[in-house]
């Protein structure tokens, strides 16, 4: 019984296996056509970083990139700053109001970002807002508010609250409390959240889709509009750039409770 047991699940394993096979197979191709010598997307002719080069010297995609790291730093700060003043209220109201509160908060988590993106579109459209950059900022903001609430509302409730009680008793107000005991111990939370905010906003493409106006497109947008006419290599390039980008900030945000001496950064996504 006990051989049984310790045998491995051979077919649970294969099916594993061949999950992320072919879930990442096709990110496979991408990255390794980006590399193509030649304009072709079907046969490998050598490596060669040309169409890397012609993404440098395109203007139109610069303008896109440039567009997206501004929409992703904007909403990065601005869900922040309200993320944590919501946190902060949410773990310290009392009442149905809170409770409640916390429970809507779940809802953009769960709601279809493609209702989020249509029910967006036409508020601005209903309000007479025409479509801009602004618009997907204000967009991002408000879906990636939810994010960072979320995380840090766990860990929030896991400080001791005697910590900043003592800082009062000893005469400080409960502003500089929460500015000199409160906020530090939340940081490495704060960063982490920072790090994946702008990540999920580079990437996103459902949400910036129906909010951006006519020129300049974040650089998801972008991509989308030109693969309708064909895909061309410098497209596998773009991705290549994007999936190495993402990949390093989620890294980057699940390492930092490491470096501030926190258990396993997996525990970003429990607010630990």
């Amino acid at each position: 019984m006990t051989r049984r047991a310790e045998r491995r699940p051979r077919f649970a394993i294969a099916v594993t296996v061949l999950f992320f096979v072919l879930l990442y197979l096709p990110v496979g191709v991408v990255v390794l056509f980006s590399f193509n010598a030649q304009k072709s997307l079907t046969v490998f002719h050598g490596l060669s970083l040309r169409w890397y080069e012609a993404f440098f010297h395109d203007d139109v995609l610069l303008d896109s990139l440039g567009m997206s790291l501004r929409v992703s730093l904007v909403a990065m700060a601005g869900s922040l700053v309200l993320g944590v003043a919501l946190a902060l209220g949410l773990v310290r109201a009392r009442g149905r109001l809170g409770s409640f509160a916390g429970l809507v908060m779940l809802v953009p988590l769960i709601t279809p970002e493609i209702v989020t993106g249509v029910a967006a579109m036409l508020l601005f459209k209903g309000t007479g807002i025409t479509l801009s950059t602004g618009t997907v900022m204000l967009a991002e903001i408000t879906f990636s508010i939810s994010y960072v609430t979320v995380i840090l509302r766990s860990r929030i409730a896991a400080l001791n609250p005697e910590v900043e009680e003592a800082a009062m008793d000893l005469g400080a107000t409960r502003r500089q409390a929460l500015r000199l005991v409160t906020l530090p111990a939340l940081l490495p939370s704060i960063l982490a959240s920072a790090v994946l905010i702008f990540a999920l906003v580079f990437d996103d493409f459902v949400l910036a889709y129906f909010t951006t106006g006519v020129d300049p497109q974040p650089l998801s947008v972008r991509i989308y509009s030109a693969i309708r006419f064909g895909v061309q290599p410098t497209i596998n390039a773009v991705g290549t750039l994007m999936l190495l980008g993402s990949v390093a900030l989620i890294v980057l945000a699940l390492a930092i409770p490491r470096l501030f001496g926190r258990r396993g950064g997996l525990d970003l996504l429990s607010g630990k």
